[in-house]
């Protein structure tokens, strides 16, 4: 066996395809022999270590590896999928985040409590609890995973803010769906979707008074930082103090009289689509940018994109950070919301566009996220 796997590690970076070594893994975990598949994996991680991501061959059969075992159902894949992303040469956060999303897509809960009592990191663990919440599993009523999942050591942890059970705001998530060889994944980003707010050229627009920080903008473009820092995109997150209450009449002209970098140009020759949106819908598109990506990478996935998403919607409605989610979800409620585009420079207009803002219950502040990526 050793043998074997030796071999195919040695002649892997030299071969112009895979397919022939994925079919190996395909026979063996057919034969129940899933402990073949790690021992391959962790091979491959030690034996060419923080090399193996530039090298395609390796990047592509490690993946394949962690996808079969962790999207198969069948005794002890997912153990062996433990094992392999949890080896010393394959370790690392970002594994962890892919790993914990892979299992929670494809394996039960109670198949899954493995990982709290065996081989698997505490970043692992706390982004498999998020995962398995967006999927609608009872985390609290799984024995082996409610024990830890309320356990206080890890409430230090960014996810440990998150509440274990889906809100209402959340409702159900559009979340990828994985198999050993791929996947998919919704893009809800129109701009335009929902109902039109038609303006008025005579309605009265408030002064404003623009009052961004650094710490509002980092907090409004949380879910789509990735896209700026892993991709080609770029961002805009403003905040305005208004002089007066501003009427839902009034926002497109509100939008075009605040010098925002994203609509110049429009309202002229460029027509602004302004629409109303809920803010269930605010957080499923901000989810999806953060937890899918945009057009050149993959996102933080599911735990992470959780987290980004209510950082973003707490940060628009104007929520102090680290306020309890609860009162996230019962400010947003309370704010306008508005989904807006505009066929401008600035928007790449390619599949990856958002314009959101939300104007605040007394109407009187009004903040904004942009954000565009393109391939």
């Amino acid at each position: 066996m050793a043998d074997r796997i030796q071999k195919i590690v040695t002649k892997l970076p030299d071969l112009k395809s895979v397919t022939d070594v994925w079919k190996v893994a395909d026979r063996s975990l057919a034969r129940g022999d899933a402990a073949f598949l790690a021992d391959l994996g962790i091979a491959l991680a030690g034996a060419y270590g923080s090399d193996a991501g530039r090298i395609w061959q390796c990047r592509s059969v490690f993946d394949y590896l962690l996808r079969l075992l962790a999207t198969t159902s069948g005794p002890g894949n997912v153990a062996q999928a433990l094992r392999l992303v949890s080896s010393a040469g394959a370790a690392d956060g970002k594994l962890d985040r892919y790993a914990a999303s892979l299992l929670a897509s494809s394996q039960p809960a109670k198949e899954l409590a493995v990982a709290f009592t065996g081989h698997a990191t505490e970043e692992l663990r706390a982004c498999l609890v998020h995962e398995l919440v967006l999927r609608g599993a009872g985390v609290m009523e799984t024995p082996g995973i409610a024990g830890w999942a309320m356990s206080p050591h890890w409430r230090h942890h960014p996810l440990g803010w998150l509440p274990l059970a889906l809100s209402d705001v959340e409702g159900q998530p559009d979340l990828p769906s994985y198999g050993a060889r791929g996947g998919s994944h919704s893009m809800p980003y129109d701009p335009s979707a929902g109902s039109k707010v038609r303006g008025d050229a005579g309605a009265h627009v408030p002064s404003a008074e623009e009052t961004t920080t650094e710490a509002a903008a980092k907090g409004i473009g949380a879910a789509v930082a990735n896209w700026a820092e892993e991709s080609n995109g770029r961002i805009e997150a403003r905040v305005f103090d208004l002089a007066a209450p501003l009427e839902a009449e009034s926002v497109p002209s509100m939008l075009l009289g605040l010098g925002l970098e994203c609509l110049k140009g429009a309202g002229k020759k460029t027509a602004l689509s302004v629409a109303a949106c809920p803010p269930d819908q605010a957080w499923r598109v901000l989810f999806a940018a953060a937890s899918t990506g945009g057009a050149y990478n993959s996102g933080i996935r599911g735990a992470y994109g959780r987290l980004a998403a209510w950082q973003s919607l707490a940060s628009l409605s104007g929520i102090a950070e680290g306020d309890p989610v609860e009162e996230v979800e019962a400010r947003a409620r309370e704010c306008a919301w508005y989904g807006f585009g505009a066929e401008t420079k600035w928007f790449e207009r390619v599949a990856w566009d958002i314009g959101l803002a939300a104007v605040s219950p007394e109407r009187r502040r009004l903040a904004m996220l942009a954000a565009t990526d393109t391939d």
